[in-house]
């Protein structure tokens, strides 16, 4: 099992990047789950039970389109992000890739949940019920209660949004004016951050900036999220290397995060410190 302390961990990294010294970095975000997929668990294959590194439950793939059996999951190398899970639609027509898994305790108030992903850029169609999204649900298995019904969905839905934005549901529907090829274009962070039972806020940024997010938003969760589920019903693939139709992800991390104002005071007392030692020079 992969330890708690994981040395490429990006919100360990960004934590570290904010604090002006060693103090600030006592303060900075505890990991409590990690998977990736470069995790020796996969390096046959991925498939529906699954469980690399520690504080999620095993991959789920029910929901996914029976036939052709076993082809809407696999592991790529092709996209931005390396090693990657990978769901590609088999069907012109139809067809769903599901790949979900449980989040161990759920997500709490000081809990962040963090994914990196890189979404299809080719849109199915205007006006065909196609897409692809991210529901965050109360389980217990994939796309439970339905696609709106969950605590919170981002999702890119082609029917009247020919220009593939993403959209927010969580106790209401909410539009963006963030198009999915522009994060497509390479690899996102998502994060979702839980500073109370219902309060939250959602960040996603590119891989390769992420302090410089695409789309920042608050909102108000209708229940608990103690899963995630990742669907593809979008373009039919063409196979694993075909990046322009695939969903992919290579990571996912749980961290606990100090609320706003215990990184006040320990910014003021960093500073305070430098302060004091500038002086006695």
């Amino acid at each position: 099992m992969r330890s708690h302390f994981i040395r490429n961990s990006r919100a360990v990294k960004a934590c570290a990047i904010t604090g002006a010294t060693a103090m600030l970095s006592s303060f900075c975000s505890a990991q409590l789950a990690y998977d990736s997929a470069t995790d020796p668990t996969y390096s046959g294959g991925w498939s529906s039970g699954q469980n690399g590194g520690s504080g999620f439950g095993a991959w789920n793939f029910n929901g996914t389109d029976p036939t052709p059996a076993g082809t809407y999951q696999g592991m790529s190398s092709s996209s931005s992000l390396g090693t990657a899970w990978t769901l590609l639609n088999q069907s012109s027509g139809s067809g769903l890739a599901n790949a979900g898994r449980s989040i161990n305790g759920g997500l709490q108030a000081g809990q962040m949940f963090q994914t990196i992903i890189q979404n299809p850029v080719n849109n199915a169609g205007t006006y065909t019920y196609r897409g692809f999204d991210i529901l965050f649900t109360s389980g217990p298995t994939n796309n439970a209660g339905g696609d709106n019904t969950a605590a919170l969905r981002l999702s890119v839905f082609d029917y009247f949004n020919p220009s593939m934005n993403w959209h927010i549901n969580d106790t209401g529907s909410h539009g963006t004016s963030l198009s999915a090829i522009t994060t497509g274009a390479s690899g996102m962070i998502v994060d979702l951050t839980l500073f109370s039972p219902t309060a939250y806020t959602l960040t996603l940024a590119p891989e390769s900036s992420p302090n410089n997010p695409y789309l920042t938003y608050s909102g108000t969760l209708a229940e608990a999220i103690d899963y995630v589920d990742f669907r593809d019903y979008n373009t039919a693939s063409s196979g694993l290397t075909d990046t322009a139709d695939n969903l992919s992800i290579s990571s996912m991390e749980g961290v606990s995060v100090p609320e706003p104002s215990t990184l006040a005071l320990a910014g003021l007392g960093a500073v305070g410190l430098m302060c004091g030692r500038r002086s006695k020079k």
